[in-house]
């Protein structure tokens, strides 16, 4: 006996979430989050080359700078949602809002990428105030548009948001302490 409609219209690949519009199986969004990793992981390699060193513990720092071993696993974290709102995004529907959101997303992921060559390889606290501030305003404008194209993985930019914008706030003192 064939299905009827309502029957058909009940498989879990075919059920309409609220936000993320329709489901598919999980191995066909494998791929999506896959390539939703390798930016992040790509800058945590980078940045890898230039790590912190004497000239940066030489610096004056501001009394809320938080102990060193916190930003390894923040941004491991952060970097996490960073490759899951990709994912999302990669998943969604082709539109002008989910090229918008791309384009936003690599942009505000390049000046990620750049801030640690700039601060810690060319030791430049005020290069990489220039470099944060620009990063603070692209991730607002990526959560903006990922808003109008997936309300998680917006959702999933806003702990990133808040952190940068601490780290851009740190990154002002410690530039105000030194100069």
């Amino acid at each position: 006996m064939a299905p009827s409609s309502r029957t058909a219209s009940l498989r879990p690949d075919l059920l309409i979430g609220p936000i993320a519009g329709p489901r598919r199986p999980a191995m066909r969004a494998l791929p999506a989050f896959a390539l939703g990793a390798l930016a992040p992981l790509a800058i945590i390699a980078a940045g890898a080359l230039f790590p912190p060193g004497p000239w940066y513990d030489a610096l004056l720092k501001p009394a809320f700078t938080p102990p060193d071993a916190l930003f390894g696993p923040v941004w491991t974290a952060l970097y996490v949602a960073n490759a899951v709102s990709l994912g999302l995004l990669l998943r969604a529907p082709r539109s002008v809002a989910r090229t918008n959101a791309l384009g936003a997303m690599a942009l505000q992921l390049g000046l990620n990428a750049s801030w640690t060559p700039v601060f810690f390889g060319a030791q430049s606290v005020g290069g990489g105030l220039l470099v944060v501030v620009a990063l603070l305003a692209a991730i607002l404008a990526c959560v903006a548009w990922l808003r109008r194209v997936n309300g998680w993985a917006a959702l999933l930019m806003l702990p990133y948001l808040a952190w940068v914008a601490f780290a851009a706030l740190l990154n002002l003192s410690i530039w105000m302490l030194n100069r």
